[in-house]
């Protein structure tokens, strides 16, 4: 039987009679993402044949239009589309410990659920910057794939200083620092907001090689009195954050696009940091959508060297 030999795993698996490379793999227990399901409406399965392309079925018509779409050369085949009829070597781009990890997550616990207590906390909100034009350029399950990485290395910087992600709006995330340890509330929402800043510089180059494309974020910050509560129903409940200070924080984080900047904080938060981070300048007087007159915002640039 044709044979394929796989990098970067270095294992060489048997093919089965009229089995795709896709199904090869998942038989061998080689964890080759698929975020469609094996259906040729994404193209996270691909490969890149290193040896062997002769002996690889012509696409099929699925496969050939997304491969004229994203642009492909004759040797990245999608592997949930491709049979053998000899042996292959190839090379899997979409593979690393990130991308396993997300092909075989198992939801977290319950988050935790305070029931319509007040508390002064920090609210983050960050949204990526050009998300539409970005995801008109992608099949719509590349998008999900892209997204459910970008949410996953943030999830790991928040939870990281002991925040938590109360909600994700379509590119969107709020999360909540504060909620069951105040101890630096401030400063950790704003040590995370530097840190999801240079994830995404890690996470560029990846979008870069894989989709040609890349992003940036926006990001703000408020410190401030809510009712944190838990809401929902049966399975579906959540831990939230209501108030004003909340609104804050999001009109904040509207603001950066404005003002040509990527993370801003409210003055009720710097009054907080103030001895640990660097702003770019003294502060910005601006007036926020929704709300009444001026506001002081500081625009961070990095966090001091004792941080």
């Amino acid at each position: 039987m044709p044979r394929i030999y796989y990098l970067p795993d270095e294992r060489e698996v048997e093919t089965e009679a009229a089995e795709s490379i896709l199904q090869a793999s998942l038989r061998a227990g080689i964890p080759h993402a698929h975020a469609c399901g094996g259906k040729a409406r994404c193209s996270t399965c691909r490969v890149l044949i290193l040896e062997g392309l002769e002996n690889c079925n012509p696409r099929s018509p699925k496969e050939k239009k997304l491969a004229e779409r994203l642009h492909f050369g004759p040797e990245i085949r999608l592997a949930c589309q491709t049979r053998i009829t000899g042996n292959v070597k190839l090379r899997r781009p979409v593979l690393d410990e990130i991308d396993v990890e997300l092909t075989s997550q198992i939801e977290p616990g319950a988050a935790p659920s305070p029931v319509g207590e007040e508390k002064k906390i920090a609210i983050l909100f960050a949204d990526i910057s050009g998300y539409t034009s970005f995801c008109e350029a992608l099949p719509p399950y590349d998008v999900i794939h892209v997204l459910s990485r970008y949410f996953h290395l943030m999830g790991k910087v928040i939870t990281r200083q002991g925040g938590y992600i109360s909600d994700y709006i379509g590119d969107g995330i709020m999360a909540l620092f504060g909620i069951e340890d105040p101890a630096g509330t401030a400063l950790r929402a704003v040590k995370a907001g530097v840190e999801m800043l240079a994830m995404v510089e890690k996470l560029n180059p990846y979008l870069e090689m894989m989709y040609n494309k890349s992003f940036q974020i926006r990001i703000g910050v408020h410190y401030g009195e809510v009712v944190v509560g838990t809401i929902g129903v049966a399975n579906m409940k959540k831990t939230a954050a209501i108030g004003d200070a909340v609104n804050f924080a999001s009109r904040i984080e509207a603001a950066n696009k404005e003002m040509g900047t990527k993370f801003l904080i409210s003055e009720d938060t710097y009054n907080e940091v103030r001895d640990h981070v660097r702003v770019n300048r003294c502060c910005i007087h601006v007036t926020l959508r929704g709300k009444s007159g001026e506001y002081i915002l500081y625009e961070v640039i990095g966090l001091n060297n004792q941080n």
